[in-house]
């Protein structure tokens, strides 16, 4: 057990699977309190019967009351939070110009006014008793524009943007904000689609390594893998014209268009009503 992990209550939302399962199976058996919220019922009440924990419920991260009745439920049966992740997200593939504008308003309720208002309703508790610990998951993409997932795009480096904004306004007062930034990580939101030359997938588990560690060790950025946290920096510093001819010559912009197998991918955007 990892002392400075062990005994801390966690809130960890869209935690049924992927990477948020990850994060709750690591953080469990690291002897954390973790509660789990899902928009999936079932499957937050799958996953959490599978790892015994003592919360898992329903959660819409859109909606104020569903998250303060989850946030109050989580302080009523495991005590006051220390550490909330907001994971939630979800990804449109496809021409930034043809998308469903339902489908673009979708995600910018779940992956930005889903972490805002996460934000808020953690800070909100854990501000008055100076300490706590937020955790954004954000993505290489937050730094990195990618061809074929613009507004997917759009709402990383909005999660980035505000995540540091809050963290700025909030120095000094005992609350740590964070924002972890993995590759294209393999669960169901990234099947079928291509690979860059030289880029290998993260697993969700190192996702969930990443969560401890900062968790132990408060930083505002993590990249993952953290190697390529340098390379993504370095590019940023190129000119504009270099950094995007080193994108085509990687493969980069084909990742999610010209490589893309769309049938392995609908799987996904059926499930999450995206299609």
């Amino acid at each position: 057990m990892t002392s400075s992990v062990a005994g801390k209550v966690v809130a960890i939302t869209g935690g049924a699977r992927g990477i948020g399962l990850a994060i709750a199976t690591a953080l469990h058996r690291s002897g954390a309190k973790v509660a789990i919220g899902d928009i999936d019922e079932a499957g937050a009440a799958a996953a959490g019967d599978r790892l015994g924990l003592p919360l898992a419920v329903k959660l819409d991260v859109t909606d104020r009351p569903s998250f303060t009745e989850f946030l109050d439920s989580v302080e009523s049966r495991l005590g006051p939070l220390d550490v909330v992740v907001n994971n939630a997200g979800l990804i449109t593939v496809g021409s930034a110009v043809e998308e469903a504008d339902d489908a673009t308003r979708r995600l910018f309720d779940v992956n930005v006014h889903g972490v805002i208002l996460g934000t808020k309703l953690a800070a909100q508790r854990m501000l008055p008793r100076r300490r706590g610990h937020v955790i954004n998951i954000g993505s290489l993409g937050s730094v990195l524009p990618t061809e074929g997932i613009a507004t997917y795009c759009a709402t990383k480096h909005a999660v980035l943007g505000y995540t540091d904004a809050v963290r700025m306004e909030n120095r000094g007062k005992g609350v740590h904000f964070t924002v972890i930034m993995p590759t294209l990580t393999n669960t169901d939101m990234v099947a079928g689609v291509g690979h860059a030359k030289g880029f290998k997938n993260a697993e969700p588990e190192d996702v969930a390594r990443a969560v401890v560690g900062v968790i132990e060790k408060p930083q505002p950025h993590v990249a993952i893998p953290r190697s390529l946290g340098l390379t993504v920096w370095a590019q940023r510093l190129m000119p504009l014209g270099v950094a995007e001819a080193l994108g085509r010559a990687l493969g980069s912009g084909r990742v999610f268009t010209t490589d893309l197998k769309r049938d392995q991918h609908d799987v996904y955007t059926r499930r999450t009503g995206l299609s």
